[in-house]
């Protein structure tokens, strides 16, 4: 059995009942198979996949708070510190109820290969808890964000690990958590990336996702004959990424015509009106039927159904494995071209695996969406220095970071022999550099 192999399946015998982080292993080690090959015997040696599978450390940890009726809630807690060889541990803080150790795990082991990618000194990390902070007043966010940070504060720092935003996690939350962790331990320091601009946040970090998201697929399309004007783009997702999706894919001249949140979808073929979805979506914190109300020209549809609509472009930005086989197959049929992910693992294997066969350019999140850490690694580096960058110097920086991240993945898929798989080539860029690290700094 070869090595590959062989880590695969000591992952999902000593991982049970944790699909996503089975699914996220499969796909990096399935990729990395030429490079594991032409190095087995030093790479088997060095057990150098079981340690790259094998967090360096993770935290679970009950989280009790009151709500407003004064009833006492206890939710779940988790960090896991994956990866520290080129950098302290970065990745977001995830809050929704789906959220446990695998799905934290897996976010956290493709976390890894995004960081590396930015070319930024950051290591993977991720972490979050199964609370649901939609329908929550203020104070109960604040209840559970105080008490979620009195534990977590004894695992992270500056120069430790510098968690951030993600799914239910925006700056609300993280002001609030940042105030909590200045109060126990005493001192002023860039713990928290995704602050507000009064407390150490930078510019452009709000729409630095699904910015860099355009900025990647932008050059994705220009190295292969595309470009974005005039396209009809399909969004998932009415959360930060897919808002300034939509605006900076309008912004370089094409149009996006779906966006969707849990409970349905809507198709406007008129465009989606931004600043009304922001309106909705940031300020009311509504459900996308608001959208349908006052946008006479948008069709609000129950269920799933983003991908069934025409598009050149699809932009999956909401969460892992919400685009599957079926979807793909539509996708194909309907002459989409391109797909970019804005969201942590969107597609499904089967589905990625369809798109790449029908010669869809694809890629894959933990290249496109790596604008968001690779922001709040410049919002590091502004903390460290005390000083505040412009909108326009953040921009630039980030619009640098992707077209690099495109180019070195577009490199690496070269050297091996697979000309256009920006799966495996951004999997082996990330790799390349990591391995590195670990090998030069011994057993640890």
């Amino acid at each position: 059995m070869s090595y590959v192999d062989e880590v695969i399946d000591l992952v999902v015998s000593k991982n049970p009942a944790e699909p996503e982080f089975h699914q996220a292993v499969k796909e990096v080690l399935e990729s990395l198979r030429p490079v594991v090959e032409a190095n087995e015997e030093k790479f088997r040696k060095e057990a150098l996949l079981e340690r790259l599978t094998n967090p360096e450390r993770q935290f679970k940890f009950r989280v009790p708070w009151v709500d407003d009726k004064g009833q006492v809630q206890v939710n779940t807690g988790y960090r896991v510190q994956f990866n520290s060889a080129i950098g302290p541990y970065k990745g977001g803080l995830r809050l929704h109820p789906s959220v446990n150790l695998g799905i934290i795990k897996f976010l956290g082991f493709e976390q890894i290969f995004k960081n590396s990618l930015t070319g930024l000194p950051i290591g993977g990390g991720k972490g979050g808890s199964d609370f649901d902070p939609k329908g929550k007043s203020d104070r109960e966010v604040m209840a559970f964000c105080q008490s979620f940070m009195t534990e977590l504060c004894k695992y992270i720092g500056a120069d430790t690990d510098v968690p951030a935003g993600d799914i239910g996690t925006g700056a609300r939350e993280i002001g609030y958590m940042f105030g909590q962790y200045k109060r126990i331990r005493g001192v002023y320091e860039g713990v928290l990336t995704g602050k507000g601009l009064s407390y150490g946040g930078s510019l452009a970090r709000t729409e630095a996702t699904g910015y860099g998201l355009l900025y990647l697929t932008e050059e994705m399309l220009k190295c292969n004959g595309h470009d974005m004007k005039d396209k009809i783009v399909a969004v998932s997702g009415s959360g930060n990424v897919a808002i300034y999706a939509t605006q900076k894919a309008h912004q370089l001249g094409a149009k996006v015509v779906t966006v969707s949140d849990s409970t349905g979808w809507v198709y406007d073929p008129e465009g989606i009106d931004v600043d009304l979805l922001k309106e909705v979506k940031e300020v009311n914190r509504a459900r996308l039927t608001e959208y349908a109300a006052k946008r006479p020209s948008a069709q609000y549809h129950e269920g799933r159904g983003v991908w069934t609509v025409k598009c050149d472009i699809a932009l999956p930005c909401a969460t892992q494995n919400e685009l599957d086989l079926e979807d793909a197959k539509q996708l194909v049929a309907n002459g989409c071209f391109a797909v970019a992910e804005g969201a942590n693992m969107p597609t499904t294997l089967e589905a990625t695996q369809y798109l790449q066969e029908n010669k869809v350019l694809f890629a894959p999140g933990k290249a496109a969406n790596a604008g968001g850490v690779a922001t709040s690694a410049l919002e590091m580096s502004q903390n460290s220095e005390r000083l505040s960058w412009t909108f326009e110097e953040v921009d630039g920086k980030l619009h640098d970071i992707m077209v690099n991240i495109f180019h070195n993945l577009d490199d690496a898929a070269k050297r091996y022999g697979v000309e256009g798989d920006y799966v495996v080539g951004a999997n082996i860029a990330g790799f390349e550099k990591v391995v590195d690290a670990m090998l030069a700094q011994g057993v640890c």
